[in-house]
């Protein structure tokens, strides 16, 4: 999925514009990789944690999908 589409569909389940829902995005992605940049974890709280690793890796571990709650259809 492309930056563009993440954002329209966050725009419309937001209801606010798709310019505001790709800052939003973009501000994320910042706060995730300022914490790595510190060498902190980034939780995305039912989906999964980014941690940083050597060398600039970064490693994602999805959360169990006992946890990540109930899934809805998009």
């Amino acid at each position: 999925m492309k930056k563009t589409d993440l954002a329209a569909r966050l725009a419309r389940s937001s209801r606010i514009s798709p310019a505001e829902a790709a800052d939003r995005l973009d501000r994320v992605v910042h706060d995730i990789l300022k914490h790595l940049k510190k060498g902190e974890n980034a939780s995305l709280p039912g989906l999964g944690t980014f941690k940083p690793g050597r060398v600039a890796k970064i490693r994602f571990e999805p959360a169990s999908r006992k946890s990540a709650g109930p899934r809805r259809k998009a």
